[in-house]
Formats: C-alpha cells, structure tokens, sequence
C-alpha cells in the first residue's frame, strides 16, 4: 500500500495544466522513441522506446524483451499534468516494480494482474523512476507458484479465496484445486487452454466480488509490499548502468533481472514464521477489516486475540509495517476508494460507511492518501 507515503508536503506548489483523465495505461498516451536517445542510461536498436509528448510531460519508458516471457523495463518520467488512469488491469501478467523515486520510493510491489478496475493518480511536477519485470505464459505460472509457497499460512489462505473469486466470475464454476490449470485461467494464459475454451473479459468484474473476496484483496495489499533491499539495489544498479553492448548486455540484464526477481521472493518469506504473534496480529487485522465503521479499542482488540497492547502493536509493525491504527485508515480509505468508484453513494453515505463521522475529516484523510478531495475523484472517475 505505498500511497501511505503521500503527505502533504508533496503537494504541487505552482499550477499545472488541467487533469488528463486516461482509460489506456500509461503507455498508450506516449510516443515512439529512438534508442539513440541521449537521457538513456544505455539501448540497443531491439528495445523499445516511448517518450512523453510534451503536452503530457518529459522523459520515457523503454521495455527489454529479456526473454519469450519475461520484459525488463525502466521508466523515468515527470508529467506537467496530473493524469488520473481508469482502467481494467491486464490479465495476462504479473508485474514486479521497484520504486527508486515517486510516492513510492524505497518499496518494491508484486502486482497480478485479475482484470479487475484500478485507479491511479499520477501528480505533475514529480519524478516518477522505477524498475519493473514482466512474466508471462509459463513464467508467469512459475513465478506466482514460487510466490504462494513463501507467503504467510494466512496470507495463501487470503490468496486461493481471491483467486476462486475471480476464477468463478471469469469461467463460472469455482476451481477444484489451485493448481497450474486454475492460474492459467485467472491471468489468461490462452496458449495452455484446452481447445475451444474461452475466457469473458467482464470489465465490471470488481462489482461482481463480494465483500469478503474484497477484504482478502485489502489485505493481500500488505503481502505485495516490501522495501527494496540492499542487494535488490545492487542488482538494481548493475542494470541500470550497464557497461556492456549486444548479446553481453541482454545476458547481463537477464542474469541481473532474473537475480532481482529470485531476491524479491527472499524477500517475501522473511518474516519470522515461528513467531506466534504474527497470528494474532492476522486475526487482529482480520477483525479491523470487519469492523471498520465501530472497531473495538485496541485493548479490546489485544484481548480478542489472546495478547496484550504492546505485544500486538509490535506484531503490526513486523507484519504490516504499521500500527493498528495506520492500518485501519488504510482499509477505510482504501474500502471508501472503491466505494467511489462502484456505488452510488453520497460522499457523506460513502464517509458513515467507511466508520468516519465528519464528512470533512473523511475529505481530509481521503485527499491526503490520494491527491484528491472524494467529490472530485468522484466526478473523475465517472
């Protein structure tokens, strides 16, 4: 959940052009680029390059196909607008990013893409700089296989639920198993169907989910984040400043890419598993989630869950990087987002909801995790 960096000394001062709002990724809104470019860090005549035009900002994305199923890609860029993007996700990939500046920097995020809506606010005037790796087809399957397997007991609970959610609203029966055949099916891996099968695209797919898989998606939020490592930012630099040209440079890229990518799935299981509080941090989350408009105070929290204020605190900390408060904020705002965007509710209806008595602190909370008052995401989105 890296928007909780945004605060509000990030604001743009000066005045920017007027909000674009986009129903195509980022991509789609850029031009063709040369691989001759002088602000690239290096290229070569097979990667692709897109630039910004100038009405929308400076700087480029350039993708390097590493593998038939695996894509490097760098982006570094600064809008002059604010872009607000309205789409349906891919469903047929999985995205590692590494943030090296923007909202943010310093965390790395695993992104599956179920063809569900997502909604991003990009500000102007911020430098946007990442690192992202693209799998897909059987590496896809490979790598999310290998993610599963390093996530908490609760959190591949959480996951499997999400999945046979998903899996039911797109195919229309709920998967015997979560095996290979299921992943293939959620993230639309055609080439592995059986002959004549067909995958319904359903852009409304999100409205379809019910509360519950909803909740397990809030809390698989947390699993996806982690900061970036030491070592992920020598494999970072070694691919960013590369020395070498032709076959050398893709074998270093790939080799220095796929090593990121194995340090990410480290990174996922180095939570300290036998700790036994980190599942009574699981079930304290779990109860927040459930009670967000009357929680209980955090002492009652600690009873329900068999420990006490301090014990459960630190355990927030371990496993969510945050306190059980910051937490709550995030499951409200994050629940009032979709809120927004899927009903019909009054911002005051959609403030009471969410647990937030004041119309105005719900604004105020609501536009300093997004950017923007609710009214005018609202308005945006629609």
């Amino acid at each position: 959940m890296g928007d909780r960096n945004y605060s509000d000394s990030d604001s743009v001062k000066s005045h920017p052009m007027p909000m674009q709002v986009s129903s195509k990724p980022l991509i789609d809104l850029l031009l063709p680029g040369d691989p001759n470019d002088p602000q690239l860090r290096h290229a070569d005549p097979s990667d692709q390059i897109f630039v910004c035009p100038p009405d929308l900002g400076t700087g480029y994305v350039q993708h390097i196909d590493l593998t038939e199923d695996c894509t490097l890609a760098i982006l570094d860029y600064t809008l002059c607008r604010d872009l607000l993007i309205d789409m349906v996700g891919q469903g047929d990939r999985i995205e590692v990013e590494f943030h090296l500046a923007g909202p943010r920097s310093g965390h790395s995020l695993y992104v599956p893409a179920f063809r569900l809506r997502q909604v991003g606010l990009k500000r102007s005037q911020r430098r946007f700089f990442k690192v992202e790796i693209f799998f897909r087809r059987k590496a896809l399957l490979d790598y999310v296989q290998r993610f599963l397997e390093r996530l908490l007991p609760q959190a591949q609970m959480a996951v499997e639920q999400t999945l046979q959610a998903v899996h039911r609203h797109q195919v229309g029966s709920r998967a015997p198993a979560m095996d290979k055949e299921m992943l293939r099916r959620v993230f639309h891996t055609n080439a592995a169907l059986p002959s004549g099968d067909t995958l319904p695209l359903n852009p409304s797919m999100d409205q379809l989910l019910s509360e519950a898989a909803h909740n397990e998606l809030l809390a698989l939020e947390y699993a996806m984040c982690c900061p970036i490592t030491a070592e992920m930012g020598q494999r970072l630099d070694q691919i960013l400043h590369c020395p070498h040209r032709g076959e050398a440079r893709l074998e270093h890229l790939k080799r220095n890419a796929l090593e990121l990518a194995d340090l990410r799935l480290e990174a996922v299981s180095s939570l300290p598993l036998k700790e036994t509080n980190l599942g009574c941090a699981w079930q304290a989350a779990a109860l927040l989630r459930s009670q967000l408009v009357n929680p209980p105070s955090l002492e009652s929290l600690a009873r329900q869950v068999g420990t006490n204020r301090l014990t459960l605190t630190r355990s927030f900390r371990t496993l969510y990087r945050t306190t059980p408060f910051g937490y709550l904020r995030d499951c409200r705002l994050t629940r009032a987002r979709r809120l927004l965007m899927t009903s019909e509710l009054s911002i005051t209806e959609v403030a009471a909801a969410v647990g937030y008595s004041s119309r105005s602190r719900f604004a105020t909370a609501f536009r300093k995790r997004t950017g923007l008052n609710p009214k005018a995401f609202q308005m945006r989105i629609g």
